[in-house]
């Protein structure tokens, strides 16, 4: 891993399925192994870790349990949690939100789809993707969504059961690329991620949506303070972005797919170039020498194949990013002033497949779904699942 100082910084239910595994692991000085098949009947057992717990650099020994919350779902794209403690989860190729929970039964929590949203034209990797719920929920029960038509992407607001509302239109879709992550910052603005859209161009160019991530108001307008008047870009020069969290001191983090040799990690600042088509994980990938330093340098990056990250959530100090080429979780504790302690650790590694989504839950869990159905992965016959990750130390007190 190569790591450089920056320039500048209604309808039918379902049955889910319950299924618990625990590891133990630390967040420093440590790595793990293949999982071992598991005896029939008896729950997964994960590998102890192959070199001695460490509590350098301040890493203290975790215990995880992972429960497999929901089973046979198709291709879950993004979640979002309601005040009710259920969660609204999107799917890509059927274009349903479903709800998962709260309530349970003999199997696990309850699942329903809520609705099919109309008119989105899901095809490669567009579809039904991001969503975000209101800070404001309980007074006006609304929803976003970030999802494609056969023309554009864009993002809408609906109440639930009934079609949204288009509050931005016009960002660039194609077959790949289409970002889609939506999240509310702690500033109460709403917060998209777009992708190039195979116009590699576009992302250096603030007068396009493409390659950027957007900051609006509830109502679709720029939000005030943004970096470029009149605009909704927040940063520019991004591939393809499909993560977005925020630690305790309001740092913003992306996860972004490189081409064919980086995927990144970038702490966002407003106003800030990431470089793409011009560098690639910190790297020129032009012929011009020291391109690199005219652009923001990502703050983590591995090579693609154990990476590929799309979602993203933060638990207390933990950044976790889920993967997709990588099938695994990486994990790397933060520091106050937004950098990373020490190197990123991968958990789950190739046990679940394609990891898709990640939101951190009220509770202190994180959520992760698979996405093995995508045209991508290798689906067995429980795919896609919702798994629910629990940490020792991570104050999830309900289930």
């Amino acid at each position: 891993m190569s790591l450089r100082t920056a320039y500048r910084h209604g309808g039918r239910t379902r049955t889910a399925a319950v299924l618990c595994a625990a590891v133990l692991f630390a967040t420093t000085g440590c790595s793990f192994g293949e999982p071992k098949p598991d005896p029939a009947g008896e729950p997964p057992r994960f590998p102890t870790p192959s070199a001695p717990p460490s509590t350098q650099g301040g890493g203290t020994d975790q215990e995880v349990v992972a429960t497999v919350l929901a089973k046979g779902l198709d291709v879950p794209w993004a979640i979002a949690f309601l005040p009710d403690g259920g969660a609204l989860v999107t799917e890509r190729n059927t274009a349903n939100i479903l709800k998962i929970g709260p309530e349970s039964n003999p199997d696990g929590l309850k699942t329903s789809t809520v609705q099919q949203v109309d008119g989105v034209a899901a095809s490669g990797e567009g579809g039904l993707l991001g969503i975000a719920v209101s800070p404001g929920y309980e007074q006006d029960q609304t929803v976003f969504v970030y999802y494609s038509t056969a023309r554009d992407n864009r993002i809408g607001r609906l109440t639930l059961g009934e079609q949204p509302t288009p509050i931005l239109t016009g960002i660039p879709r194609s077959t790949v690329h289409n970002g889609g992550r939506l999240a509310f910052g702690p500033d109460g603005f709403l917060y998209a991620t777009t992708g190039d859209a195979t116009e590699r161009g576009l992302a250096q160019d603030p007068k396009s949506l493409a390659g950027k991530i957007l900051r609006i108001t509830p109502a679709g307008k720029p939000a005030p303070g943004n970096p470029f008047p009149d605009s909704p870009v927040w940063s520019l020069g991004h591939r393809n972005v499909q993560g977005l969290a925020w630690d305790q001191n309001k740092h913003l983090y992306a996860t972004e797919f490189g081409q064919d040799t980086w995927d990144e990690i970038n702490r966002i600042e407003p106003g800030h170039n990431y470089g793409w088509p011009q560098v690639e994980g910190g790297v020129s990938a032009s012929a011009q020498p020291g391109a690199e330093d005219k652009f923001t340098a990502p703050l983590v990056q591995w090579h693609t194949d154990e990476a590929s990250c799309s979602g993203a959530a933060i638990i207390g100090r933990l950044l976790a990013a889920a993967c997709l080429k990588g099938e695994r979780l990486w994990l790397m504790e933060l520091t106050g002033d937004g950098g990373v302690l020490g190197q990123p650790r991968a958990l789950l590694t190739n046990r679940y497949g394609r990891l898709r989504a990640a939101a951190a839950a009220p509770d202190g869990s994180l959520w992760i779904s698979t996405s093995n159905k995508d045209g991508r992965g290798r689906p067995s016959a429980d795919d896609d699942r919702l798994i629910r990750l629990v940490f020792s130390d991570g104050g999830a007190g309900r289930s």
